[in-house]
């Protein structure tokens, strides 16, 4: 499977660090276009941002309709439900985007992997797998699957999840927060009182938690 094409912006100088971004189920590149136009940051702090669409694949739990995924459901078993063979291709795609950005920063330029909903999901699957790993991960929305893997060098990790999320249920986000937790994994967690969707207090926490990072200051 060739690499997505991406939806590109830059911000501030530089840039002098990288952000790739994965959408959820049924979006594009284009959908958080906007998030990242008014996410706050101080200007010195030059940023990229790849926005990949995924595959246009079939999607059992929709009816075998194509359309963007990284992954197909087939049931609504989450956990248990998803095409692992899709997984697998998905990882490959997002890897070689991690080494390409990797390759294009500058000495002392930081990595970030971020995702919403599906593409939060991919985001712990894809940047625990990486080698050489981000340098942090952003999970808005998203859930664990499999197991967290190689928790030695793992990057820090945003999480951000909806109290009255009916897509994928708070308890969900809340196992995967504690499963990093136990691995050792330095996860920051929040939740916001939203359904499955992203808010303006949430925007701020990320803005001042991704100031951090590439400050280096966290």
């Amino acid at each position: 499977m060739s690499n997505p094409e991406s939806v590109l912006r830059e911000y501030g100088p530089g840039p002098r660090h990288s952000l790739v971004w994965l959408h959820g189920l049924g979006a594009d590149g284009h959908d958080f276009v906007p998030l990242f136009d008014q996410l706050e940051r101080p200007p010195d702090l030059g940023l990229r941002v790849v926005l990949p669409h995924a595959p246009i694949r079939p999607v059992t739990i929709n009816g075998g309709t194509p359309m963007r995924a990284w992954y197909d459901f087939r049931s609504l078993e989450l956990g248990r439900g998803e095409a692992a063979e899709d997984i697998a291709e998905s990882i490959v795609l997002v890897h070689a985007l991690l080494a390409r950005e990797r390759a294009r920063l500058p000495a002392g330029g930081k990595l970030l992997l971020g995702g919403f909903s599906q593409g939060a999901v991919m985001t712990l699957v894809a940047g625990l797998r990486a080698t050489p790993r981000p340098d942090a991960l952003i999970v808005l929305s998203g859930y664990l699957w499999g197991d967290v893997c190689e928790p030695d060098s793992a990057p820090p990790v945003f999480q951000a999840h909806g109290a009255d999320d009916p897509v994928i249920a708070l308890p969900l986000g809340l196992a995967a927060h504690r499963a990093l937790v136990a691995a050792g994994v330095e996860a920051h967690w929040r939740t916001y009182p939203m359904a499955h969707a992203v808010c303006p207090e949430e925007i701020d926490d990320l803005a001042h938690w991704l100031t951090s990072v590439l400050r280096g200051t966290r």
